[in-house]
Protein backbone atom coordinates (compact mmCIF):
# COMPACT_ATOMS: atom_id res chain seq x y z
CA UNK A 1 0.00 0.00 0.00
CA UNK A 2 1.34 3.45 -0.94
CA UNK A 3 0.87 5.85 1.97
CA UNK A 4 1.50 9.59 2.16
CA UNK A 5 2.37 11.09 5.56
CA UNK A 6 2.47 14.82 6.13
CA UNK A 7 4.30 16.19 9.16
CA UNK A 8 6.75 13.27 9.15
CA UNK A 9 9.45 15.27 10.95
CA UNK A 10 7.08 15.94 13.86
CA UNK A 11 6.70 13.79 16.95
CA UNK A 12 3.57 11.92 15.85
CA UNK A 13 4.38 11.88 12.14
CA UNK A 14 7.87 10.42 12.56
CA UNK A 15 6.64 7.57 14.75
CA UNK A 16 3.78 6.93 12.33
CA UNK A 17 6.14 6.78 9.33
CA UNK A 18 8.29 4.19 11.10
CA UNK A 19 5.20 2.17 12.04
CA UNK A 20 4.02 2.11 8.43
CA UNK A 21 7.45 0.98 7.23
CA UNK A 22 7.49 -1.80 9.80
CA UNK A 23 4.11 -2.93 8.47
CA UNK A 24 5.58 -3.13 4.98
CA UNK A 25 3.93 -0.12 3.36
CA UNK A 26 5.48 2.08 0.70
CA UNK A 27 5.80 5.39 2.54
CA UNK A 28 6.00 8.87 1.02
CA UNK A 29 6.68 11.82 3.31
CA UNK A 30 6.06 15.47 2.51
CA UNK A 31 8.81 17.40 4.33
CA UNK A 32 10.18 20.91 4.27
CA UNK A 33 13.75 19.87 5.15
CA UNK A 34 14.96 16.62 3.56
CA UNK A 35 18.26 16.62 5.43
CA UNK A 36 16.52 17.00 8.78
CA UNK A 37 14.12 14.22 7.84
CA UNK A 38 17.03 11.91 7.04
CA UNK A 39 18.69 12.69 10.38
CA UNK A 40 15.45 12.02 12.24
CA UNK A 41 14.18 9.01 10.32
CA UNK A 42 17.55 7.47 9.42
CA UNK A 43 18.40 5.61 6.25
CA UNK A 44 14.99 4.05 5.94
CA UNK A 45 13.37 3.26 2.56
CA UNK A 46 11.21 6.37 2.58
CA UNK A 47 10.40 8.53 -0.39
CA UNK A 48 10.90 12.13 0.69
CA UNK A 49 9.17 14.91 -1.22
CA UNK A 50 10.50 18.38 -0.46
CA UNK A 51 7.75 20.95 -0.10
CA UNK A 52 5.05 22.36 2.12
CA UNK A 53 1.30 22.63 2.39
CA UNK A 54 1.26 25.97 0.57
CA UNK A 55 2.65 24.58 -2.69
CA UNK A 56 -0.19 23.08 -4.71
CA UNK A 57 2.07 21.49 -7.33
CA UNK A 58 4.22 19.80 -4.68
CA UNK A 59 1.07 18.54 -2.97
CA UNK A 60 -0.19 17.04 -6.22
CA UNK A 61 3.16 15.32 -6.76
CA UNK A 62 3.25 13.90 -3.22
CA UNK A 63 -0.35 12.63 -3.49
CA UNK A 64 0.20 10.86 -6.79
CA UNK A 65 -1.06 7.26 -6.62
CA UNK A 66 -1.54 7.36 -2.83
CA UNK A 67 -3.81 4.65 -1.44
CA UNK A 68 -3.97 6.27 2.02
CA UNK A 69 -3.09 9.74 3.30
CA UNK A 70 -2.30 10.47 6.94
CA UNK A 71 -2.42 14.22 7.51
CA UNK A 72 -0.32 14.83 10.60
CA UNK A 73 1.16 18.24 9.76
CA UNK A 74 -0.18 21.22 11.66
CA UNK A 75 0.63 24.07 14.01
CA UNK A 76 0.41 23.60 17.76
CA UNK A 77 1.66 27.12 18.48
CA UNK A 78 1.09 30.34 16.55
CA UNK A 79 1.27 34.04 17.27
CA UNK A 80 -2.42 34.63 16.59
CA UNK A 81 -5.68 33.07 15.40
CA UNK A 82 -4.92 33.68 11.73
CA UNK A 83 -1.65 31.78 12.09
CA UNK A 84 -3.45 28.69 13.38
CA UNK A 85 -6.20 28.80 10.75
CA UNK A 86 -3.82 29.39 7.83
CA UNK A 87 -2.22 25.99 8.45
CA UNK A 88 -4.68 23.83 10.37
CA UNK A 89 -7.68 24.77 8.23
CA UNK A 90 -6.65 26.48 4.98
CA UNK A 91 -3.64 24.25 4.25
CA UNK A 92 -5.78 21.20 5.03
CA UNK A 93 -8.20 22.46 2.38
CA UNK A 94 -5.38 22.66 -0.17
CA UNK A 95 -4.28 19.14 0.69
CA UNK A 96 -7.71 17.56 0.32
CA UNK A 97 -8.13 19.32 -3.03
CA UNK A 98 -4.78 17.94 -4.22
CA UNK A 99 -5.71 14.46 -3.03
CA UNK A 100 -9.09 14.66 -4.78
CA UNK A 101 -7.39 15.69 -8.04
CA UNK A 102 -4.55 13.16 -8.11
CA UNK A 103 -5.10 10.18 -5.77
CA UNK A 104 -7.84 8.55 -7.80
CA UNK A 105 -7.44 5.20 -6.05
CA UNK A 106 -7.57 6.63 -2.54
CA UNK A 107 -9.14 4.35 0.05
CA UNK A 108 -8.83 6.66 3.07
CA UNK A 109 -7.84 10.18 4.16
CA UNK A 110 -6.99 10.10 7.87
CA UNK A 111 -6.95 13.50 9.56
CA UNK A 112 -5.04 13.60 12.83
CA UNK A 113 -6.94 16.23 14.78
CA UNK A 114 -6.85 16.80 18.54
CA UNK A 115 -8.95 16.49 21.66
CA UNK A 116 -8.69 20.29 21.72
CA UNK A 117 -11.11 20.40 18.78
CA UNK A 118 -13.81 18.98 21.03
CA UNK A 119 -13.02 21.07 24.07
CA UNK A 120 -12.58 20.13 27.75
CA UNK A 121 -14.73 17.75 29.74
CA UNK A 122 -16.15 17.92 33.25
CA UNK A 123 -14.93 15.79 36.13
CA UNK A 124 -16.49 12.36 36.16
CA UNK A 125 -17.83 12.59 32.60
CA UNK A 126 -15.50 11.78 29.69
CA UNK A 127 -16.22 13.46 26.40
CA UNK A 128 -17.63 11.26 23.64
CA UNK A 129 -17.83 11.75 19.91
CA UNK A 130 -21.55 12.55 20.11
CA UNK A 131 -20.93 15.62 22.27
CA UNK A 132 -21.11 18.99 20.50
CA UNK A 133 -17.56 20.33 20.06
CA UNK A 134 -16.82 23.45 22.09
CA UNK A 135 -13.14 24.33 21.60
CA UNK A 136 -11.80 26.90 24.06
CA UNK A 137 -8.64 27.99 22.21
CA UNK A 138 -7.68 29.21 18.75
CA UNK A 139 -5.71 26.01 18.29
CA UNK A 140 -8.74 23.87 19.09
CA UNK A 141 -11.00 25.97 16.87
CA UNK A 142 -8.56 25.69 13.96
CA UNK A 143 -8.34 21.90 14.30
CA UNK A 144 -12.13 21.71 14.34
CA UNK A 145 -12.19 23.84 11.18
CA UNK A 146 -9.71 21.40 9.63
CA UNK A 147 -12.06 18.55 10.51
CA UNK A 148 -14.89 20.37 8.77
CA UNK A 149 -12.82 20.82 5.60
CA UNK A 150 -12.11 17.08 5.57
CA UNK A 151 -15.76 16.10 6.12
CA UNK A 152 -16.83 18.37 3.25
CA UNK A 153 -14.10 17.13 0.87
CA UNK A 154 -15.98 14.23 -0.69
CA UNK A 155 -13.03 11.95 0.13
CA UNK A 156 -13.36 8.72 2.11
CA UNK A 157 -12.25 10.07 5.50
CA UNK A 158 -11.61 9.16 9.10
CA UNK A 159 -10.82 11.70 11.82
CA UNK A 160 -8.90 10.84 14.98
CA UNK A 161 -8.68 13.12 18.02
CA UNK A 162 -5.74 12.08 20.19
CA UNK A 163 -5.62 13.29 23.78
CA UNK A 164 -2.27 14.32 25.35
CA UNK A 165 0.38 12.28 23.52
CA UNK A 166 3.77 11.50 25.07
CA UNK A 167 6.66 9.10 24.68
CA UNK A 168 10.22 8.76 23.36
CA UNK A 169 11.25 11.78 21.31
CA UNK A 170 8.56 14.09 22.67
CA UNK A 171 9.81 17.58 23.54
CA UNK A 172 6.51 18.92 24.91
CA UNK A 173 6.61 16.75 28.06
CA UNK A 174 10.39 17.04 28.40
CA UNK A 175 10.00 20.31 30.31
CA UNK A 176 7.77 18.57 32.87
CA UNK A 177 10.37 15.84 33.37
CA UNK A 178 13.12 18.44 33.86
CA UNK A 179 11.11 20.37 36.43
CA UNK A 180 10.21 17.23 38.36
CA UNK A 181 13.88 16.26 38.35
CA UNK A 182 14.68 19.66 39.91
CA UNK A 183 12.11 18.90 42.62
CA UNK A 184 9.42 21.46 41.89
CA UNK A 185 6.49 21.41 39.46
CA UNK A 186 4.18 24.43 39.29
CA UNK A 187 0.97 23.56 37.42
CA UNK A 188 -0.96 26.20 35.51
CA UNK A 189 -4.39 25.81 37.05
CA UNK A 190 -5.20 22.93 39.36
CA UNK A 191 -2.79 20.11 40.10
CA UNK A 192 -5.88 17.89 40.28
CA UNK A 193 -7.00 18.59 36.71
CA UNK A 194 -8.09 15.24 35.26
CA UNK A 195 -6.40 14.10 32.06
CA UNK A 196 -6.55 11.44 29.41
CA UNK A 197 -3.19 10.42 27.98
CA UNK A 198 -1.89 8.06 25.31
CA UNK A 199 1.62 6.75 24.66
CA UNK A 200 2.92 7.34 21.14
CA UNK A 201 3.28 3.60 20.48
CA UNK A 202 -0.39 3.10 21.27
CA UNK A 203 -1.39 6.09 19.16
CA UNK A 204 0.45 4.70 16.13
CA UNK A 205 -1.33 1.35 16.53
CA UNK A 206 -4.66 3.18 16.68
CA UNK A 207 -3.88 5.06 13.46
CA UNK A 208 -2.97 1.84 11.68
CA UNK A 209 -6.25 0.32 12.87
CA UNK A 210 -8.60 2.93 11.42
CA UNK A 211 -8.07 2.20 7.72
CA UNK A 212 -10.93 -0.29 7.50
CA UNK A 213 -14.33 -0.20 5.87
CA UNK A 214 -16.14 0.15 9.21
CA UNK A 215 -14.34 3.36 10.19
CA UNK A 216 -15.04 5.44 7.10
CA UNK A 217 -16.84 8.75 7.79
CA UNK A 218 -16.34 8.42 11.54
CA UNK A 219 -14.54 10.50 14.18
CA UNK A 220 -12.74 8.83 17.07
CA UNK A 221 -11.08 9.90 20.30
CA UNK A 222 -7.82 8.10 21.04
CA UNK A 223 -6.84 7.67 24.68
CA UNK A 224 -5.98 5.20 27.40
CA UNK A 225 -9.06 4.61 29.58
CA UNK A 226 -7.04 5.50 32.70
CA UNK A 227 -7.66 8.97 34.11
CA UNK A 228 -4.68 10.72 35.69
CA UNK A 229 -4.13 14.06 37.38
CA UNK A 230 -1.19 16.39 37.04
CA UNK A 231 -0.05 15.48 40.55
CA UNK A 232 -0.30 11.73 39.83
CA UNK A 233 1.65 12.18 36.62
CA UNK A 234 4.44 13.96 38.49
CA UNK A 235 4.61 11.15 41.03
CA UNK A 236 5.03 8.66 38.18
CA UNK A 237 7.82 10.81 36.75
CA UNK A 238 9.56 11.00 40.14
CA UNK A 239 9.42 7.23 40.44
CA UNK A 240 10.77 6.78 36.92
CA UNK A 241 13.66 9.19 37.49
CA UNK A 242 14.59 7.75 40.90
CA UNK A 243 13.49 4.09 40.91
CA UNK A 244 13.40 2.49 44.33
CA UNK A 245 13.78 5.73 46.26
CA UNK A 246 11.65 8.31 44.43
CA UNK A 247 12.24 11.93 45.38
CA UNK A 248 8.76 13.33 45.00
CA UNK A 249 8.70 16.81 43.56
CA UNK A 250 6.72 19.59 45.17
CA UNK A 251 3.66 19.85 42.91
CA UNK A 252 1.34 22.81 43.32
CA UNK A 253 -1.36 24.46 41.26
CA UNK A 254 -1.42 28.14 40.40
CA UNK A 255 -4.64 30.14 40.79
CA UNK A 256 -6.37 31.59 37.76
CA UNK A 257 -5.02 35.12 38.31
CA UNK A 258 -1.42 33.85 38.50
CA UNK A 259 -1.89 31.56 35.50
CA UNK A 260 -3.28 34.37 33.37
CA UNK A 261 -0.49 36.71 34.45
CA UNK A 262 2.23 34.21 33.57
CA UNK A 263 0.66 33.50 30.19
CA UNK A 264 0.44 37.22 29.38
CA UNK A 265 4.12 37.76 30.24
CA UNK A 266 5.43 34.75 28.33
CA UNK A 267 3.30 35.52 25.29
CA UNK A 268 4.56 39.11 25.21
CA UNK A 269 8.17 38.01 25.63
CA UNK A 270 7.86 35.46 22.83
CA UNK A 271 6.29 38.06 20.55
CA UNK A 272 9.17 40.48 21.11
CA UNK A 273 11.59 37.96 19.62
CA UNK A 274 9.20 36.88 16.86
CA UNK A 275 8.29 33.51 18.30
CA UNK A 276 5.14 31.68 19.35
CA UNK A 277 4.68 29.73 22.57
CA UNK A 278 2.44 27.18 24.25
CA UNK A 279 2.24 29.62 27.15
CA UNK A 280 -0.15 32.17 25.66
CA UNK A 281 -3.31 33.81 27.01
CA UNK A 282 -5.30 31.96 24.33
CA UNK A 283 -4.38 28.67 26.03
CA UNK A 284 -5.59 29.90 29.41
CA UNK A 285 -9.01 28.26 29.17
CA UNK A 286 -7.33 24.95 28.38
CA UNK A 287 -5.01 25.13 31.37
CA UNK A 288 -7.79 26.21 33.70
CA UNK A 289 -10.34 23.59 32.63
CA UNK A 290 -11.19 21.05 35.34
CA UNK A 291 -10.78 18.05 33.07
CA UNK A 292 -9.56 16.87 29.66
CA UNK A 293 -10.89 13.33 29.60
CA UNK A 294 -12.28 11.47 26.59
CA UNK A 295 -13.64 7.98 26.05
CA UNK A 296 -11.86 5.53 23.70
CA UNK A 297 -14.86 3.17 23.61
CA UNK A 298 -16.08 4.04 20.12
CA UNK A 299 -12.73 3.14 18.58
CA UNK A 300 -12.52 -0.01 20.70
CA UNK A 301 -15.94 -1.12 19.45
CA UNK A 302 -15.07 -0.38 15.82
CA UNK A 303 -11.58 -1.88 15.57
CA UNK A 304 -10.74 -3.70 18.79
CA UNK A 305 -7.87 -1.27 19.40
CA UNK A 306 -7.01 -0.79 23.04
CA UNK A 307 -4.23 1.33 24.55
CA UNK A 308 -1.76 -0.92 26.34
CA UNK A 309 0.63 1.34 28.24
CA UNK A 310 -0.59 2.81 31.52
CA UNK A 311 0.69 6.26 32.46
CA UNK A 312 3.14 4.73 34.92
CA UNK A 313 4.54 2.32 32.32
CA UNK A 314 4.63 4.95 29.59
CA UNK A 315 6.36 7.52 31.79
CA UNK A 316 8.99 4.97 32.76
CA UNK A 317 9.58 4.14 29.10
CA UNK A 318 9.83 7.85 28.22
CA UNK A 319 12.21 8.66 31.09
CA UNK A 320 14.50 5.82 30.04
CA UNK A 321 14.61 7.13 26.46
CA UNK A 322 15.31 10.71 27.61
CA UNK A 323 18.18 9.50 29.77
CA UNK A 324 19.69 7.18 27.14
CA UNK A 325 19.63 9.98 24.54
CA UNK A 326 21.06 12.67 26.79
CA UNK A 327 17.91 14.76 27.04
CA UNK A 328 17.79 14.61 30.84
Amino acid sequence: MRVLVTGATGFVGSHLARGLLERGDEVVCLVRDVERARRLLGETPLELVRGNLNDRETLRSACQDADVVFHSAGLTTARNRDGFFSVNADATQRLVEAVADTATGLSRFVYISSQAAAGPSTKGRPRTESDVPIPVSNYGASKLAGEERVRESGLPWTIVRPCAVYGPGDRAFLTVFKLVKLGVMPVLGSAEQELSMVHIADLVKSLLSVVTSTTESHTYFVSHPEVVTASTLCRHISSALSPGTPKNALVFGLPAWATKGILAVTHTAAGLVGRSTFLSPDKGNEYLAEAWVCSPNKLLDATGWRAEKTAEEGVRDTARWYSENGWL
